[in-house]
């Protein structure tokens, strides 16, 4: 269980460098911001007026039947976003997992939560990805046989998304709520313990590492000799290594399915299975995931949800927005405050995602009549997991942007003395 939840941290910190890159490509590239503010035209023109009456075909609740929607779910998607960015910016790591439960929280159905979130990380893909960058470390065979998987997962999690939904709104809800209760207590509890045990021993940094040579796992999967074989890594290891293009697949089928049924990217999957399970070297592993993300993202936000009307465009918009910003502030302030707190908020905020979902799910029980309890006392417990969610988040977000207020002397000299050093160098 440690050594799993190990990867799963290396794995969220590596997809967390791709959202803060992807950010800093779309923020610092004029043309880039042009595209963003196209986009969020039809959002900001009839907002000017009146905010309920966004028309339908952007996602109101005449196109949406459903879900309910009112302009608070927008700001509050906004919210949202500024919360994930400043957790992925300022820790690094997993601000992802608590989009699709605030959007929940906010009234969202669970599959239109999914959808939305699976469209706002393939409109930050394609906005923010510089490919020509990154095709060096890109095995083109073990891309090809990842994508072949991946396609197959996410169309298999996005039927099963529909199929429930369409069998019982509730069940599916009942169904991502629950997949969310087992991954982020898994991730809270194991933070939580590494947040207390780094602040015992007074480590102010980051606590995990990378495995430098390949797992037992790694070595016996390559040691099995199933056509057709990929060979990779030839640049790092002598003579390269080789892996069954079988296996490679096959993770693209896990990456596919956990990513179109939880609405997130995949890459918190794809790190620990390439690098723990296959041994492909982490310079790899991220060029591939990066296509992978584009795919699987796109494939799925919009053959598995767009087209059968299971995203909310405007609230996709709002959190991509509310994402550059936090992420921006949250990569600045970890120049100014102590890793050790930044984890354990870290920490707080997957523990708040996981009683959000657990609070949650006796209401949806009650309501497909597996247990017996008083309508009122559900809803109760469902409002009591979505004000402490919320609460804790907020507090979170009010710290990180209270600390960068006041960092800002601090980050402007550390700007002045570079810039010195850079002029004094010429």
């Amino acid at each position: 269980m440690r050594v799993m939840y190990e990867a799963l941290m290396s794995a969220s910190r590596a997809h967390a460098k791709w959202e803060i890159e992807m950010s800093n490509n779309i923020v610092r590239n004029r043309k880039h911001l042009l595209i963003l503010f196209i986009m969020m035209l039809p959002l900001i023109i009839p907002a000017i007026g009146h905010a309920a009456n966004l028309p339908g075909f952007i996602g109101g609740k005449n196109a949406y039947g459903p879900s309910f929607y009112s302009p608070t779910m927008f700001y509050g998607s906004i919210l949202v976003g500024v919360c994930a960015g400043l957790i992925t910016g300022c820790i690094g790591a997993g601000g992802g997992f608590i989009i699709t439960p605030a959007l929940m929280s906010l009234g969202v159905k669970g599959i239109l939560a999914v959808g939305t979130d699976q469209f706002h990380i393939f409109a930050k893909a394609i906005m923010g990805t510089v490919i020509h960058k990154k095709l060096g470390n890109v095995n083109v065979p073990l891309a090809i046989a990842f994508l072949v998987g991946s396609g197959i997962g996410v169309t298999a999690g996005g039927s099963l998304n529909r199929a429930l939904f369409n069998a019982n709104p509730v069940l599916s809800d009942f169904m991502i709520s629950t997949v969310y209760v087992i991954m982020l207590g898994f991730l809270g509890v194991y933070s939580m313990i590494d947040f207390i045990k780094a602040r015992k021993s007074g480590n102010q940094g980051d606590v995990h590492g990378e495995p430098t040579d390949m797992t037992p796992l790694a070595k016996k999967m390559q040691s099995i000799n199933l056509a057709p074989m990929i060979k990779f890594d030839e640049d790092i290891v002598p003579g390269g290594r080789k892996i069954s293009g079988w296996f490679v697949a096959f993770c693209g089928a896990v990456v596919g399915l956990a990513a179109s049924i939880m609405g997130v990217g995949g890459g918190f999957l794809t790190f620990p299975m390439f690098v723990y399970g296959l041994g492909v070297s982490s310079f790899t592993t991220v060029g591939t995931d990066i296509l992978q993300i584009i795919f699987t993202a796109g494939y799925s936000s919009i053959a598995q949800y767009a087209i059968y009307g299971y995203i909310f465009y405007t609230l996709a918009m709002g959190m991509l927005v509310g994402s550059l910003l936090g992420i921006q502030i949250g990569a600045a302030t970890t120049k100014v405050v102590p890793g050790v707190y930044i984890n354990g908020f870290y920490a707080v905020a997957i523990t708040a995602g996981f009683v959000n979902r657990l609070f949650a799910l006796p209401e949806k029980m009650v309501e497909m009549g597996y247990i017996s309890m008083s309508t009122s006392t559900s809803s109760l417990l469902a409002s009591i997991g979505t004000w402490i969610f919320f609460a804790l988040v907020f507090i979170f977000a009010g710290w990180i942007i209270m600390a960068f207020i006041k960092g800002i002397p601090t980050l402007r000299a550390e700007s002045a003395a570079a810039v010195s050093s850079e002029g004094g160098s010429h």
